[in-house]
């Protein structure tokens, strides 16, 4: 599905020039769980933000199921975004002025889906995460650990091929994460690829491989067998 080759990336400012990713190459199928680690400022979030074309690189090559991305305007990139990928962030993202029905039917809003057929994909998706009771609530009258739902659901309602996690439970107590990472490793079972950034070991024992970057380069990779609903 990802297939990235001597990729870099550099930010620059009048006086200096800063190599955020520096020959990185990578593939990941369809079908795995992928987690990225390492230090803070090792490019980690730069490297999901191209993945998730909402960044290009300076050099190199990113291929998305057979699409070259790497050199499309963002018009372009925001095409190929809808309905291929899905994101779900440390901070939640959701729009405090919507409900929770609303902020899980906006990305089909987008893909201009009927209102009933947008009807039933959000009912099934808040039934699923059990969230449903709380579709007419607002972001700010409920837990993380529902926000952090709501997220999910808004991220899948579309069927995704992929889903990219920031930090998923980054602001969230151990139980709630746990419950997280235990909804996208069955996301993950039915078929959907994941790509998830962390800091937390834990969370990355459920991934199936593991990507350490420093400096802006992969250094190592391991295979883990993903724990999943284990814990």
């Amino acid at each position: 599905m990802i297939q990235i080759q001597n990729l870099k990336k550099s930010f620059r400012t009048e006086e200096v020039e800063t190599l955020a990713l520096n020959n990185v190459n990578m593939n990941i199928a369809s079908g795995e769980f992928a987690a990225i680690m390492g230090p803070s400022g090792c490019g980690k979030s730069t490297l999901l933000n191209i993945i998730g074309m909402l960044d290009n690189p300076t050099e190199g090559s990113y291929q998305f199921a057979g699409h070259e991305v790497g050199g499309l305007k963002e018009r372009q990139r925001t095409q190929l975004r809808k309905g291929n990928l899905g994101f779900v962030f440390q901070s939640f993202n959701l729009i405090d002025e919507l409900t929770v029905y609303e902020n899980v039917e906006l990305p089909l809003i987008y893909l201009k889906m009927n209102k009933a057929e947008r009807r039933e994909k959000v009912k099934v998706v808040l039934e699923r995460m059990k969230i449903a009771h709380r579709e007419k609530h607002f972001p700010q009258q409920l837990s993380g650990g529902q926000q952090q739902r709501v997220a999910i659901s808004r991220a899948v309602v579309t069927n995704p091929k992929l889903i990219l996690a920031d930090e998923p439970t980054g602001n969230l107590d151990s139980k709630n994460g746990i419950e997280v990472m235990n909804l996208l490793t069955e996301l993950n079972q039915e078929g959907t690829t994941i790509v998830m950034v962390t800091h937390s070991d834990r969370d990355s024992h459920y991934a199936h491989r593991v990507i350490n970057l420093f400096d802006g380069q992969i250094v190592t990779e391991s295979q883990n067998r993903a724990m999943g609903a284990m814990l």
